[in-house]
């Protein structure tokens, strides 16, 4: 489902997308990298913009705020290491007063569906003066085929603190198609908040066995506690701080409130959102969890 809220922008209302630059912050990530690849396909010019790509951009460099939002129209917001993360407010705050002063009217926020740590920084985008959507995301299925837990994936053992929740696993594609949608669909997704998930609840031990059952090799999955995951992220480096912020988030987004469906993907592309099973298949026939 979607909330509507208040629009609070002044910018004027146009549907009209041609020749409309698009900022893409985090372009490389799990989310960032489909942003960008659904906004050339709809003939956007883009600005791929990350700590070490060709648009230079850093969260903690506010040097590389202005040179990197200069000349855009919209841009898409993807705050590292998390929306709900300590200081994420008041630095997406002050980059969406920023963009605003630039011209940069409108504005999408990735954030994540049931995390209230990241009520904060939504409403500092909401009160920039932008035309802003916020798009609340479900677990990405991507999180299983890269990042962090890809090497437990592919060494056979996924170890992980959600216990049996059920959780409706969400197509990074889908976002990003969202995201696009939103940017140039005028007023259609303005002030307003999309809860975005996959079509079916599945549990962590269900996903990986659906992936194992994929590429035809034993994966499996062991629960842990928060706390316990959290000892392990101090071990691998993880600095106590951040390593206790997962904790929380584990404990608290992890506990089951995220357990139902939503039609958002399906109010705002008109289809049904990607089945995990699919994402499975294919990432299993690229080879991506080969040991």
């Amino acid at each position: 489902m979607t909330t509507n809220t208040s629009n609070t922008s002044n910018t004027s209302d146009t549907s009209d997308t041609a020749g409309m630059t698009v900022l893409v912050t985090g372009a490389t990530g799990r989310v960032g990298r489909r942003v960008v690849e659904s906004a050339e396909a709809a003939g956007l010019t883009v600005r791929a913009a990350s700590r070490g790509g060709a648009v230079r951009f850093d969260w903690a460099d506010r040097s590389t705020w202005a040179e990197a939002l200069r000349g855009a129209d919209a841009a898409h917001l993807a705050y590292l290491p998390d929306v709900g993360a300590p200081g994420a407010a008041e630095t997406v705050g002050a980059f969406a007063r920023l963009a605003v002063e630039l011209g940069v009217g409108r504005l999408t926020l990735l954030s994540a569906r049931g995390e209230h740590q990241a009520h904060a920084t939504e409403q500092a985008v909401r009160d920039s003066g932008a035309r802003w959507t916020v798009v609340r995301a479900s677990w990405f299925a991507q999180n299983l085929s890269e990042g962090p837990l890809l090497e437990e994936m592919r060494a056979g053992q996924l170890v992980f603190p959600a216990d049996d929740v059920l959780e409706p696993f969400i197509d990074t594609r889908d976002i990003g198609d969202v995201v696009v949608a939103a940017l140039t669909g005028g007023d259609r997704f303005a002030g307003r908040t999309l809860d975005l998930t996959g079509p079916r609840l599945l549990s962590f031990r269900q996903a990986v066995a659906e992936v194992s059952a994929a590429t035809g090799r034993e994966i499996t999955y062991v629960p842990v506690s928060a706390r316990e995951y959290g000892a392990a992220l101090g071990e691998f480096g993880v600095p106590p701080q951040e390593a206790e912020f997962l904790v929380e988030l584990f404990e608290t987004n992890l506990d089951g409130r995220n357990a139902m469906l939503s039609a958002g993907v399906r109010e705002v592309l008109g289809r049904d959102p990607r089945d995990f099973a699919d994402f499975a298949a294919e990432q299993a026939e690229a080879g991506t969890w080969k040991s």
